[in-house]
């Protein structure tokens, strides 16, 4: 039980803004998670709260409880995603307390732990080490876009969603566990902190780097990670949405990215880009289709996130859009995703073809 670790969630466990957790909660080959510390939800079970399934991770009301009923940890994740990266206040709490019990912080936000000096002269004299994971690379470590991305011959797919927090990481990541169940050797791009705490080996995180490099990281992940491992299928980790506001992303992994796939992520009860309607109506998903076919590229498959969706909903959606885009509609956490594995072999038949 390697790197046995906590993840602190400020009372944010059920919401989105706790999708790093989520990820870590359905799974991780970095870390072992043993518990969360989340006082709203104490005492139940991580993965019911999550999405009704048991999972064996207890929930605690504090650091001090975790550590009391746990076991050994030696890390702490602050495991929240919120708007802008910015760590609340109120988590700074528990960041001492795991520090005073000469745990590790692991932080995925983009306030750094390393620029607050209380918390460093705690790491030192606790004997903790705090790991900023957003924290940018230096200069000599970026890459620059070279075109090597046009040698690779696997397939490569871009898991995309029509907006943000969709499941796009977990889709991607369920794709990958089919691939290998059915004896095809695929890889994941990670392209996010999250991807990296669940042991993502090849990646960068797309919101902390330069602009001018975003597509020679992605390309050199890319390239590296087919030539090391000889994948048979490449899948990239999407970030945000083509045409949200707050943040559009997407066209890299289709033009630097060279990704002639798409697997689109699509929540058909949300109207709105971030449930705001300020932000604008998401427009339709024959309208999405055909922006990312101008860019060369074919939505191969439809994954639902159904929130706010009865079940019977969800299987009535997943029939209508299927009927309507002559496309599979993959329900992930209700049926996982093997429907989409044939098309899959097929595209890299066709590649071995060529």
């Amino acid at each position: 039980m390697i790197n046995r670790a906590i993840l602190l969630t400020d009372g944010l466990l059920s919401t989105p803004f706790a999708k790093t957790a989520h990820g870590l909660i359905r799974g991780t080959e970095r870390y072992t998670v043993v518990g969360v510390v989340d006082a709203l939800t104490a005492g139940q079970d991580a993965g019911v709260v999550l999405d009704g399934h048991v999972r064996g991770i207890p929930v605690f009301a504090s650091v001090s409880q975790a550590l009391a009923l746990a076991g050994p940890v030696s890390y702490a994740i602050v495991a929240i995603a919120t708007n802008g990266g910015v760590l609340p206040p109120t988590m700074l709490t528990d960041i001492k307390h795991s520090l005073e019990n000469g745990l590790s912080i692991v932080n995925g936000l983009h306030e750094f732990l390393i620029d607050k000096p209380d918390l460093v002269a705690l790491a030192q004299q606790q004997g903790g080490q705090l790991i900023d994971v957003r924290r940018p690379k230096p200069r000599n470590e970026l890459h620059f876009w070279t075109g090597e991305i046009n040698r690779i011959t696997a397939p490569i797919i871009a898991v995309m969603g029509t907006d943000c927090a969709l499941g796009k990481r977990t889709t991607a990541r369920l794709i990958r566990e089919a691939c290998g169940r059915h004896g095809l050797n695929a890889q994941m791009i990670y392209t996010g902190q999250t991807g990296w705490l669940q042991g993502g080996h090849y990646g960068f995180v797309v919101d902390s780097t330069l602009n001018d490099f975003v597509s020679g990281e992605l390309e050199h992940a890319l390239v590296s990670c087919w030539r090391e491992t000889g994948a048979d299928v490449l899948l990239i980790e999407g970030q945000a949405a083509l045409r949200n506001p707050s943040g559009p992303c997407g066209s890299e992994f289709l033009v630097s990215g060279n990704a002639r796939h798409v697997v689109l992520v699509h929540a058909p009860k949300r109207l709105y880009y971030d449930h705001d309607p300020a932000w604008g109506k998401i427009p339709s998903i024959e309208s999405e289709i055909a922006l990312i076919r101008a860019y060369g590229s074919a939505v191969i498959a439809l994954a639902l996130n159904t929130e706010d969706c009865s079940l019977d909903e969800a299987f009535a959606f997943q029939k209508q859009y299927t009927e309507r885009l002559g496309i599979p509609a993959l329900l992930p956490l209700q049926e996982g995703v093997d429907p989409i594995f044939p098309i899959i072999q097929s595209l890299i038949n066709s590649a071995h073809a060529h």
